[in-house]
């Protein structure tokens, strides 16, 4: 016996079904599996509550949701680790730039909102029109972002290359 769905379970059903994987595999890159669980759930709980304000495509907007779970997380990870080390504990970092290709050195050199620029069009496929609205700006303030981003990696990139080989990008990076 089933029960029936009201309009908006079933139209959160179709957003949760058509875009769970996009999610998922955009926390995945950023985070822990762990961690990646808990954004995606507490994405399409946002997602849930605001129902009604979701654009016919909501990819882009749960992405822009997923960046700020992903942000509201670092930030209270840093509260933790301020109190560890106030408390007399130590943080373990380890450090393996020697085995990290160039291009992921070059990113892990930028700011936080460089480098989710960067991803957003490079490895989850948006537009600069999605990146805008993930980002929560107009696009022409992303592009501009954007731009600005690019130029930035392609600096880093040039500081690497004195110390190593050419690194190899995606075309998506290099685009200008």
């Amino acid at each position: 016996m089933s029960v029936a769905q009201t309009p908006d379970e079933e139209r959160f059903g179709q957003v949760f079904d058509a875009h769970f994987r996009a999610v998922t595999a955009y926390a995945l890159r950023r985070t822990t599996p762990a961690e990646a669980e808990d954004v995606v759930a507490e994405t399409f709980l946002v997602a849930w509550r605001r129902l009604d304000e979701l654009p016919e495509d909501p990819q882009a907007w749960l992405l822009g949701v997923a960046r700020r779970v992903l942000a509201n997380q670092r930030r209270a990870a840093g509260r933790r680790r301020a109190l560890v080390d106030r408390i007399g504990g130590e943080t373990v970092r380890a450090d393996s730039a020697g085995s990290t290709p160039s291009v992921l050195q070059a990113l892990a050199r930028l700011s936080e909102p460089d480098r989710e620029a960067l991803l957003l069009i490079a490895w989850e496929g948006l537009s600069t029109a999605e990146g805008a609205t993930a980002f929560g700006c107009s696009p022409t303030a992303f592009k501009v972002r954007l731009h600005r981003a690019r130029r930035r990696l392609r600096t880093e990139l040039r500081r690497l290359e004195r110390h190593g080989p050419r690194p190899l990008m995606t075309s998506r990076l290099e685009e200008s």
